[in-house]
């Protein structure tokens, strides 16, 4: 098992949630931004395919193995959108970029698709692990959180478009769970298990 990893990001909402779900297997995590790293480019349209291209380039940067998360929000009645562009949404139309003006973009975008169906959404996580930078067999790992988009903002946990996904068998958006219950249910926590049961496959 590895026990030193640099996490390729400097979101700090995911440092934190990363931080919880990997510090009871013992592995340490570096955030690249306390090792200098620079943010890797996303060039490309697909989660797997960004969260690979940040994990060669963090591990490249700094010689240790490196783990990276790309994720977003795919709502079925935008085609998919935000999907890769879900931290930049608003900004892709000129507007600020942070989670409240992509919450404001995203529900006005929703605006003419008032129906329950229309508002199905899900949360999806790819995760990348490379031992170098250019490792052949890299780990991937994928999680999904089937939820809905709702109108007005609820909770206060949480990040991104937390307070408007909506997960109908718990009664609650995102925003409102407790970051243990979260921690347990998302689509990054599945994305992770899967990852540590591919890892326990591999060393």
């Amino acid at each position: 098992m590895l026990d030193r990893i640099v996490l390729a990001s400097n979101n700090p909402g995911k440092l934190r949630e990363f931080d919880a779900l990997f510090k009871p297997l013992g592995i340490e995590l570096v955030p690249q931004g306390a090792l200098g790293v620079s943010e890797a480019d996303e060039p490309h349209v697909t989660f797997i395919e960004n969260a690979l291209a940040k994990a060669r380039h963090a591990s490249a940067a700094t010689g240790l193995p490196a783990l990276a998360d790309d994720s977003g929000l795919c709502v079925a009645a935008l085609h998919g959108a935000p999907g890769v562009y879900s931290a930049r949404y608003a900004s892709l139309v000129g507007k600020t970029k942070s989670d409240a003006a992509n919450n404001a973009h995203l529900i006005e975008q929703l605006a003419a698709h008032p129906g329950a169906g229309e508002r199905t959404a899900c949360y999806y996580c790819a995760l990348a692990l490379v031992r170098r930078a250019d490792d052949p067999l890299p780990i991937i790992a994928e999680g999904r959180w089937d939820g809905q988009i709702i109108d007005l903002a609820r909770g206060t946990h949480g990040f991104g478009y937390d307070p408007h996904f909506f997960i109908p068998a718990l009664g609650q958006t995102a925003a409102e769970l407790s970051p243990d219950v979260k921690n347990e249910v998302s689509h990054r926590a599945r994305a992770l298990r899967q990852l540590i049961e591919k890892l326990g496959q591999t060393t």
